[in-house]
């Protein structure tokens, strides 16, 4: 699809009913602006990551805390909001603001519509692979799980999906919730010789032998182009180890310099790691190994603007983060002269589904995929009055709620729920259908827990967490975001010791008891033994608490007291305040 016959789309989408966030003529002249990337160098990289299974556009709020600990903090990517904007020169109000930041969400959201969706995407990439003859789409992971249709197909129709939308290669994370066997059969059948599956740190347990491909190399207009693979390096411990017995993971730097040099030893003349270790651990692991001249990174859902250059042995390695959700697709061009990278342009794309016409082959196949499943998602299960998001180093309001439903339901004195990134957002007045509570909990161990806790083993967890999250050495970072917790309120000092995080604990106003037991309802257990023990799936318990709650308004979170976070670029001023007001309450 070239500049004209972009246009030409628009115009007859804009005649047809389709709506633009501007109320002017000029809403189609925008759009291309927008998306008109003008072509650059010889060689080029189309790049999304974490989209979670979610085909059709959505609503997404961006982080209002994303905290940047030690030597990374105040720098991207742990910058939120108005900080955001002024390290990018980005202005306010604008689509692009909107896109990286959750500043004035509701208004901007109805402003700007829903982003992401398969079919937009699918038109913005084909028109970005007619500009740039040779270009590879990259798919960084996440991308088999996270809705209710990925789950009861078996990551089937994200599969069907990807490969309608060209995926060249891709690098894998939750795809392992779905077990080593419908992993290995995707790979085998579905994508050989169409998909090239690749992680240089998967091994075997027993001999250390590669389970997939380490690295493919491409050549794109003349010039031979690795690309390797890097699996998220902690998923025996961020998911249960019971889905891959007989694997094993990490980061394994050492062998990563060596797939580097091999690939160069084969006359690559760019080389790029396609990763999910999240952009912290990127930004170290490019300031150890030499050779890389990009590193396209996932796992954090970080919607970076641009590339943060990392300077090494070798030279100089590009670091990038391309969001989540289907939302944004990153442009990375590369000229390559005299055997090595001479310069790049890069551009990291919103998908705004109101601007980019849906692609009728995707859309068919999307339709096709649902339509068996479609009455069940859109059940109505409650009306919604607030604004409910995930996103969020502390709690999300969607999360307060799973909170409050799970103590609700189980009769429990405080609730735990994991810190995923993943989840979609719903604007107030939403009705909360049983497809928006599958997209907060659609994985593979949705077990809920009842468990019996004492005052001292909850401060473990909570500090174990904390330290997964925060600790200043990015590879000692294991998790996702802080678990959220229902009935119970904590102060947390990021920046304090492994063990001394967390202080002042209180149930009902009143300091937890280090021998005392407490009942702890929970959900997302990795231990063999909840899976074994099959308490009932999150999503049943939530949605018959929604049926008879019928409508749910708007629920001030339960936020820890964060000290020592004063100024840090990672939080916003409110919540700052709003945490320090809530302790002194």
């Amino acid at each position: 699809m070239n500049r004209r016959e972009f246009l030409q789309v628009l115009a007859i989408a804009g005649a047809g009913g389709m709506t633009f966030p501007h109320p002017d003529a000029h809403a189609a002249q925008a759009a291309e602006a927008m998306y008109d990337v003008p072509r650059f160098g010889n060689v080029h990289l189309l790049h999304f990551t974490d989209c979670h299974a979610q085909l059709r556009p959505v609503y997404f709020r961006e982080p209002n805390v994303n905290l940047g600990i030690g030597d990374y903090a105040g720098k991207p990517p742990h910058l939120v909001g108005e900080a955001l904007l002024r390290h990018y020169g980005i202005r306010p109000g604008t689509p692009q603001a909107h896109a990286f930041t959750y500043l004035d969400f509701n208004e901007a959201a109805r402003r700007y519509g829903k982003v992401g969706g398969f079919a937009h995407l699918a038109t913005l990439v084909q028109r970005l692979k007619a500009g740039r003859p040779g270009a590879l789409l990259l798919d960084g992971g996440d991308t088999w799980q996270g809705s209710a249709t990925a789950l009861w197909t078996k990551g089937q129709d994200m599969v069907d999906a990807a490969l309608a939308l060209g995926v060249d290669v891709m690098t894998p994370h939750w795809e392992m919730t779905l077990g080593a066997e419908r992993v290995r059969e995707i790979v085998d059948k579905d994508f050989k010789g169409k998909v090239a599956f690749l992680a240089q740190n998967i091994k075997t347990n027993d001999f250390g032998d590669p389970v997939f491909d380490p690295y493919v190399i491409r050549e794109i207009n003349g010039v031979p182009v690795a690309i390797i693979g890097q699996a998220f390096p902690y998923t025996p411990i961020a998911n249960p180890r019971y889905f891959v017995p007989d694997w094993t993971f990490g980061i394994q730097e050492e062998n990563l310099q060596q797939v580097i040099d091999a690939a160069r030893g084969k006359g690559a003349q760019a080389v790029v790691l396609l990763s999910h270790n999240g952009m912290d651990v990127d930004l170290k692991l490019a300031s150890r190994v030499r050779g890389l001249d990009a590193i396209l990174g996932g796992h954090t859902h970080d919607g970076v603007p641009a590339p943060v250059p990392v300077k090494n042995a070798g030279g100089t390695t590009l670091v990038t983060n391309a969001g989540s959700n289907g939302k944004f697709l990153g442009v990375l061009d590369f000229d390559v002269k005299n055997g090595k990278v001479a310069d790049f342009r890069y551009r990291l794309l919103p998908v705004f589904a109101n601007y980019l016409p849906a692609d009728p082959g995707m859309d068919a196949l999307i339709r096709k995929v649902r339509a068996p499943y479609e009455q069940k998602l859109g059940e109505v299960l409650a009306v919604n009055r607030g604004l409910l998001y995930r996103r969020g180093n502390f709690n999300g309001t969607f999360d307060q709620l799973i909170l409050d439903g799970l103590m609700q339901a189980q009769g429990a004195q405080i609730a735990f729920s994991p810190g995923f990134r993943w989840g979609t957002t719903l604007l107030p007045g939403q009705a909360i259908t049983m497809e928006h509570l599958m997209d907060q909990t659609a994985i593979t161990y949705p077990y809920t827990t009842v468990t019996q806790m004492s005052g001292a083993t909850i401060k473990t967890i909570l500090e174990d967490v904390a330290d997964n999250l925060f600790n200043p050495d990015p590879y000692y970072q294991q998790g996702g975001d802080m678990v959220r917790v229902g009935g119970l309120q904590y102060t947390i000092d990021p920046a304090a010791g492994m063990g001394k995080r967390i202080t002042d604990m209180r149930l009902g106003g009143k300091p937890l008891d280090a021998a005392k037991t407490y009942k702890v309802a929970g959900w997302a257990p990795v231990a063999e033994e909840a899976r074994d023990a099959g308490g009932p799936p999150i999503w049943d318990v939530m949605a018959q608490w929604l049926r008879s709650t019928r409508e749910v308004s708007a629920r001030p979170l339960n936020l820890p007291r964060v000290r020592g976070m004063e100024g840090n670029a990672g939080i916003a001023r409110d919540v700052a305040n709003t945490t320090h007001r809530r302790t002194e309450d």
